[in-house]
């Protein structure tokens, strides 16, 4: 992991938040910058790996969390955040919209390998 850490690190296109009370992780959030190749050749984010203890939720931690990576994402010139969740976790669907995402009429597709 150490080493992964490492690597996401330097090579410029990820970036990590984490929430630390005392000391202690308590929440942590991905933005991935990628590069798009047609239309106005400006970047997008991709969210992912959000997660906020459950002792912690409903504080305004995760909250916290995506403001800060918006504003990271305006300032890469991002176009957009893009993240996927499972249907059927509908406390993460709830957060989402509660932070002004919202679903929209696309269809994402997902092959585990």
């Amino acid at each position: 992991m150490y080493d992964q850490f490492k690597k996401v690190c330097e090579n410029g296109t990820h970036i990590l938040l984490s929430a630390v009370e005392n000391e202690r992780l308590i929440g942590s959030v991905m933005g991935v910058i990628c590069e798009e190749l047609y239309g106005n050749c400006k970047p997008f984010m991709i969210l992912e790996n959000m997660i906020v203890d459950n002792k912690c939720r409903n504080k305004g931690i995760g909250k916290a969390l995506i403001a800060e990576i918006e504003k990271i994402a305006i300032d890469k010139n991002c176009t957009q955040i893009i993240l996927v969740t499972e249907i059927d976790r509908i406390d993460a669907c709830k957060f989402y919209e509660s932070a002004g995402y919202s679903p929209t009429k696309n269809k994402g597709f997902k092959k585990k390998l």
